[in-house]
């Protein structure tokens, strides 16, 4: 197994590619623990994932829920292996309606979240450990009413260089994926109705080069790669799994 006795640390792991690389990541032989802010998503989850998960309801706003939530994996573990910051979220707005308190509220869960995450386990990960951040294709392309969203994850995309080149001396790897179009409970979490979905989504659909939405599943898999030994040599990088809709 490509993890077998690895200790992995999930944000945004109750659900959609978060949940589904945990299930990978267990069956890899790693031991897993699992990072939520809402309780009853977090008993679900547990329910997919087995008892030996460690499960830790925590706000990834809050700096102190993250000092926390290391503390408790530090307790169990020991240490970490690998960390997937995979936690974030957004709402469709449109240039007129991007208010300071909704700038603030991206910028702590998109980015400042995923910064304190990697600084807060970094001390417990020892030479050859692995952090993966998930970008999005937002980075690359222009969507709008999501312009602050896309300005986080850019944000994020950065910090795989420069805190790769930070931990590139320790032996620590980081790296980052970015998601396409996929089929995860993420898009009916950004404030538009049936209607506007479906005709986001066959916008999105008509160019994708391979004419369909990914599955987390699929991801999960590029994750897995960028958390074994398979990637070894690589760091830095983003990984794009998109079906070609931001290449063609």
């Amino acid at each position: 197994m490509k993890l077998s006795n690895k200790v992995a640390f999930i944000t945004g792991g109750t659900s959609g590619i978060g949940l589904e690389t945990a299930k990978l990541f267990r069956a890899e032989g790693a031991k897993v623990v699992i990072l939520g802010s809402n309780a009853e998503r977090l008993k679900a989850a547990g329910k997919e994932l087995g008892d030996e998960a460690l499960l830790i309801q925590a706000d990834l706003r809050k700096v102190s829920d993250i000092e926390l939530a290391v503390e408790e994996t530090r307790a169990k573990f020991g240490r970490i292996d690998i960390v997937f910051a995979n936690a974030g979220a957004s709402t469709v707005v449109p240039l007129e309606a991007v208010t300071p308190e909704y700038i603030e509220d991206n910028l702590t869960l998109n980015f400042t979240g995923t910064f304190f995450t990697i600084q807060k386990t970094a001390p417990l990960i020892p030479s050859g450990g692995s952090i993966i951040v998930t970008t999005s294709f937002l980075n690359t392309i222009g969507m709008p009413g999501l312009s602050i969203l896309a300005a986080t994850k850019a944000a994020a995309r950065s910090l795989v260089r420069t805190l790769g080149a930070e931990l590139a001396p320790r032996g620590i790897r980081v790296n980052a994926i970015s998601p396409g179009a996929i089929s995860t409970p993420f898009y009916g979490k950004v404030g538009l109705s049936e209607d506007q979905l479906s005709a986001v989504a066959a916008g999105l659909q008509e160019k994708v080069a391979l004419k369909r939405f990914g599955h987390a599943a699929e991801l999960a898999k590029t994750v897995l790669f960028l958390a074994s030994d398979d990637s070894s040599y690589t760091t830095g990088t983003e990984l794009v799994v998109d079906g070609g809709l931001t290449q063609f």
